[in-house]
């Protein structure tokens, strides 16, 4: 018996600890709303003309500024890291506030990611400088865009236009850098699937009510 128990400590018990917490601590629980309700867009339409909207979509939501080329690189690890695992997922949608005038170095990234990926869930949409800083403003949050109105972060925003993050020691993580693969493979990744896993729930929810209301029909 003692046998048994020496055995269960020394081999069962650290890979059950390890398997709970390589899960990841927000597969556990729902993510927080940082700033409730941002704003939609306005009239700003995408690199295709299209008017795009916040409403009804999980969005991935970047500010590229001017030196989208100088910073491309950011760009190609969303898109390895998130992007080519979940575009398939209707209702995301991957959208990058840009500053008017660079319409033409957004269309060379948008064509050199299109060689190896579906970028139709990819959108730039394009405003003046004035708007984007008076947009991004209206999220409230700590960290600034920087002096080409652009910043490595990204932003989770839910189907309610909900910024949601993760919960930490001090206070809450905002946004996931494009500049280390490491925070995107790890932090953005589990809290992706906290959002995709809430909406799944949901959806299994309303369909197990409307199946509830049938029968009583």
């Amino acid at each position: 018996m003692k046998k048994n128990i020496v055995l269960f400590v020394l081999f069962v018990l650290p890979i059950v600890a390890y398997l709970f917490f390589a899960s990841g601590i927000n597969s556990f629980t729902k993510l927080p709303v940082i700033t409730p309700k941002i704003p939609d867009f306005g009239e700003w339409k995408s690199l295709n003309g299209e008017k795009v909207s916040l409403d009804h979509k999980i969005t991935i939501l970047g500010f590229s500024g001017t030196e989208i080329l100088k910073n491309r690189g950011n760009y190609f690890n969303l898109n390895e890291k998130i992007y080519q695992r979940y575009h398939d997922f209707k209702d995301l949608q991957f959208v990058v506030m840009a500053p008017l005038g660079t319409e033409k170095d957004v269309k060379i990234v948008v064509d050199a990611l299109g060689a190896f990926t579906d970028v139709s869930q990819w959108h730039f949409v394009f405003t003046t400088p004035e708007e984007i800083k008076t947009y991004y403003s209206q999220l409230q949050l700590k960290g600034a865009l920087d002096t080409d109105l652009g910043t490595p972060n990204v932003y989770i925003v839910d189907k309610e236009r909900n910024l949601r993050g993760r919960k930490e020691k001090k206070g809450y993580k905002e946004g996931y850098s494009t500049f280390h693969p490491a925070d995107l493979s790890n932090e953005m990744l589990d809290d992706f699937k906290v959002i995709l896993y809430e909406y799944r729930a949901a959806l299994k929810k309303n369909h197990n009510a409307t199946k509830e209301l049938d029968v009583k029909k």
